[in-house]
């Protein structure tokens, strides 16, 4: 139909104004117009919100972002632990190193400290008690400010502690108080992990700031103060600095753990290491600070100790962040071959290329061995075990059962590990742990990750502390650590395949 032409049937009726002209031409004339134009406004619609996912997923990286530092030779590096588990008569143990050592930590400083955490609250749910964890490290922090005032001490963390600016989080006030230097990290200018959300969010959202009292219940901690409608916008956006780092003049310590309340009984791992790779380190947390405008975050440069500058030491490791963590991922996985064992112990695994390359790995010949979390809780509440137990069942499969999985033995607690270690042949054998789980979100440049990247040969202390600590799991030596793969494996979970790969196609996931 030629809307120019367009004429009301005879039976329609007739539009006069208050001096009784008929408008009824207009009426009739204008309709299609009025949808045609509305078209046209929704056709311009959807086609800049395509343009703003597609820029918002590829567009450069902030400077200082996806950073690789060089190649450095160490003595030694620390490996610490925490683990929550089971004995043999069913009654729960708990092993803590990595808080006591970053409070020591903290304790040795005298220049500067510079702390990067994801989770930094005592929010829980209704009922629920936890270890105050992060108010001791908060008076720790306090306590060290107070005694060495000339100290310049920082502190970064992620506004999901604000939940995204409803409310101020007391531990960061307490600390702006005694004079130390708190960043919210802004992540904005990261790429989007879930665009066909985010590029709503740009376009129409974010405008309004997140200013507002809250009224919304804490889902995320009953506990926890209410949260106003723009503060869970942003929520969706699923995208957050996930680093954990603790850095001193001496040392620094490289950790999958936060320092949280609901999570104290996690099972976590950290990697400590010293010398001129602190540099690097320490480089790093200021392109996270700068992408809050926060400036410098110390007023001077420190100069950091230069034992292993020589190039002498048996060890050689690098830090990693964010996709150069992807990078070393699959070069280590690829290199694993005929008489190599991998062990994995992790979080979450759900990227698909680090999927693809386990089983081409086991289809070369190497031992494939992944202790994964079963995926059921989350600070108390149940989960339905997704990503896990449907990636786990989908490997098992491709592998023909060469790859071999088990659960960890959890509680209310998460098997939180994110650490990968190749026990070579022949060769030096690969470490790579820290912050980030391995799925596309933690890998390809969405969220702020760390890790480090070792290189050790089989006669290193560290060698042997990574091969104690997968068998001891693995094997139930003096507990129950882990359970067999059929543990949590059943009738329904290829339903929960097919709603994982649903979730990962759309981007709608919060792993």
């Amino acid at each position: 139909m030629n809307p120019d032409k367009y004429t009301a049937p005879p039976e329609a009726a007739k539009f006069t104004n208050a001096n009784g002209l008929d408008l009824s031409p207009l009426y009739q004339k204008h309709p299609p117009r009025r949808r045609k134009w509305v078209l046209w406004v929704v056709g311009l619609l959807i086609l800049w919100l395509a343009g703003v996912m597609i820029y918002q997923t590829c567009k450069p990286l902030p400077a200082g972002i996806s950073y690789e530092s060089p190649a450095y030779r160490a003595d030694s590096v620390a490996f610490w632990h925490d683990l929550t588990y089971r004995d043999k008569s069913g009654l729960e143990q708990r092993e803590e190193q990595i808080l006591p050592r970053i409070l020591q930590i903290i304790e040795d400083s005298r220049q500067f400290l510079v702390i990067d955490l994801f989770l930094f609250n005592n929010y829980t749910h209704k009922d629920q008690q936890f270890p105050a964890a992060s108010q001791e490290l908060t008076d720790k922090l306090v306590a060290q400010q107070e005694a060495y005032p000339n100290m310049e001490i920082v502190f970064i963390t992620d506004e999901v502690n604000t939940n995204y600016g409803s409310a101020p989080n007391p531990l960061l006030e307490q600390m702006t108080a005694a004079g130390i230097k708190v960043i919210l990290t802004d992540v904005d200018s990261l790429r989007d992990s879930t665009p066909a959300y985010s590029a709503v969010w740009r376009t129409f959202i974010q405008w309004f700031g997140q200013s507002g009292r809250g009224w919304i219940p804490n889902l995320m901690a009953s506990e926890g103060p209410d949260i106003t409608v723009r503060s869970y916008l942003k929520l969706l956006n699923v995208k957050a600095n996930h680093r954990k780092v603790v850095l001193s003049e001496q040392t620094a310590l490289i950790s999958s753990g936060n320092v949280h309340d609901a999570s104290a009984y996690h099972s976590n791992i950290a990697l400590e290491v010293q010398g001129p790779i602190l540099a690097d380190i320490l480089q790093t947390e200021q392109a996270a600070a700068d992408l809050s405008q926060a400036g410098p975050i110390l007023s001077k440069l420190p100069v950091f100790p230069q034992e292993n500058a020589a190039q002498t030491g048996t060890l050689e490791m690098r830090y990693l962040t964010e996709g150069r963590i992807y990078k070393y991922a699959l070069e280590g996985i690829r290199s694993a071959g005929q008489g190599d064992t991998l062990w994995m112990g992790m979080f979450y695994l759900a990227d698909d290329r680090i999927l693809d390359e386990l089983v081409k790995a086991a289809a070369r010949g190497a031992g494939i061995r992944l202790l994964m979390d079963p995926n059921q809780n989350a600070f108390g509440r149940d989960k339905i075990g997704i990503p896990n137990r449907p990636v786990a069942m989908d490997l098992n499969k491709r592998s023909g059962g060469e790859i071999a999985i088990r659960w960890y033995n959890t509680g209310q607690e998460q098997y939180h590990a994110k650490l990968m270690f190749i026990a070579k042949a022949s060769g030096p054998s690969i470490v790579l742990g820290g912050s980030t789980n391995f799925t596309a979100r933690n890998l390809d440049d969405f969220n702020l990750e760390n890790n480090l990247w070792v290189a050790v040969p089989k006669d290193q202390p560290l060698y042997a502390e990574m091969e104690s600590y997968f068998n001891r799991l693995w094997n139930n030596e003096d507990a129950q650590y882990s359970l067999p793969l059929e543990e949590y494996q059943s009738g329904v979970t290829w339903m929960k395949y097919i709603l994982f790969r649903m979730q990962k196609n759309l981007g709608f996931t919060t792993f």
